[in-house]
């Protein structure tokens, strides 16, 4: 998937979206200069030749192995005039076959995009190279003063033209690797930190909480555009309305719902806005975040009104209730609601979304469920755990409403499970 923030975008003051014709020529015009993540080109990739290192794979792994970048064919790097290339002679297929042989581990998400003007008497090759989870790559070829010994060297972008690390700079670069995986994580847990903080500090009284963060695995960079204010009450009501759409049975009014009251008046936080009718002390408590990153919270008071008064009579229980209802339909508000910031945002990469329940003190967590369409109970047969396990799932900007019907569907299915009962369809 070709990213959707770069250089050129960032130069041009335009909102993250594929690359077009008109950028890249505006860029050549304006005379944008090479950088760590943006490469002239004036010809096609050329084969590997004998005794030398193949450039295409030389110039992809160093993007790779830096933070991302463009390699643009048919500009010329120093003056960049716009000399264009002949689109009958890209071949894609090759030039993925030459980084292969070349290029370890393998690199599978680059792609090649030729851009033509509208009158077809320019055109240009894209290949967009994003920051590999994986780096470092080394780039394999025959020394050229040996030509029967195989070497291999870690190339990185150092500025403008590339270079090769050292061995410092390569073990850097494989622990780096290495606690990436557990970096993101990290960002996870503390929004999830953050959310918990903030609601359980401010409840009304002790409650069960259904906290959802969703996050890129390529989050938009500081230098994108923010959010704007304007443009965030109409991705909730999009939201919500995709959510009610994608509900079966119309069961379980969700959390976006209840932001009704305060929709029109979103408030500034950290690189990101906030929801919060925590201060109104009326309704189900809901608290939500938007990041400029692409990522967002929703965190639902679960034990709002579960029960009527006659009914806990009737039930005895100790410790918060979560209403299964609303649990569904929150794990549905959260996925969707990730999922139209991601698009509006234009968000190029999977999104992970992690959810779970808690509660202030580890005290047991009471299932209530709806029998027959009316009637709140607690099921005999429930277990009432202390702690729930995070549940994660992956979503996709383009996915269709299936796919995100299905994962709601599993978030739910996989929090509810902890408490011995079977998930609603």
């Amino acid at each position: 998937m070709a990213r959707s923030w770069t250089r050129l975008h960032e130069h041009l003051g335009t909102p993250p979206g594929p690359l077009t014709f008109d950028m890249v020529k505006k860029a050549a015009d304006a005379n944008l200069a090479e950088s760590d993540d943006l490469d002239w080109k004036e010809k096609l990739p050329q084969p590997p030749r004998e005794g030398r290192w193949n450039e295409l794979a030389k110039d992809v792994a160093a993007m790779a192995n830096t933070r991302g970048g463009l390699l643009i064919y048919g500009v010329t790097d120093k003056t960049t005039v716009p000399v264009g290339i002949d689109p009958s002679e890209v071949n894609p297929q090759q030039y993925a076959q030459w980084i292969r042989n070349h290029v370890q581990p393998y690199l599978p998400d680059l792609t090649f995009t030729t851009l033509t003007s509208p009158d077809r008497q320019l055109s240009f090759l894209v290949i967009d190279v994003p920051a590999s989870p994986m780096a470092p790559h080394h780039v394999y070829g025959t020394a050229a003063k040996d030509k029967d010994q195989q070497a291999a060297v870690v190339p990185y972008r150092d500025r403008d033209h590339t270079a090769w690390m050292a061995e410092h700079q390569i073990e850097r670069a494989y622990r780096e690797r290495f606690t990436r995986t557990q970096h993101a994580q990290d960002e996870t847990d503390r929004l999830l930190a953050h959310a918990l903080d903030t609601c359980l500090a401010d409840q009304a009284e002790p409650s069960a909480w259904f906290v959802a963060v969703a996050r890129p695995e390529r989050p938009l960079p500081s230098t994108a555009p923010s959010l704007a204010r304007e443009k965030v009450p109409d991705l909730c009501v999009a939201a919500r309305a995709r959510s009610q759409h994608l509900a079966r049975n119309h069961q379980g009014v969700g959390p976006l719902t209840g932001l009704d009251v305060i929709l029109s008046n979103p408030r500034p936080g950290l690189r990101r806005w906030v929801f919060s009718t925590l201060p109104l002390r009326m309704g189900r408590e809901i608290y939500t975040e938007l990041h400029h990153d692409g990522s967002t919270v929703l965190a639902v008071n679960l034990s709002w009104k579960v029960l009527r008064t006659e009914d806990m009579a009737d039930l005895r229980t100790s410790g918060p209730l979560v209403g299964v209802d609303i649990l569904g339909a929150s794990c549905r508000d959260a996925l969707v609601l990730a999922h139209e910031l991601a698009r509006h945002l234009g968000v190029d990469s999977a999104v992970n979304v992690t959810a779970t329940i808690t509660t202030v003190d580890p005290e047991p967590l009471t299932p209530v469920v709806t029998e027959y369409g009316a009637f709140r109970t607690i099921p005999d047969y429930a277990r009432r755990p202390r702690r729930i396990q995070p549940v994660t799932t992956l979503i996709n900007p383009a996915d269709d409403d299936d796919r995100l019907r299905a994962s709601a569907q599993e978030s739910f299915t996989d929090l509810i499970h902890q408490f011995g009962i079977n998930a609603p369809l």
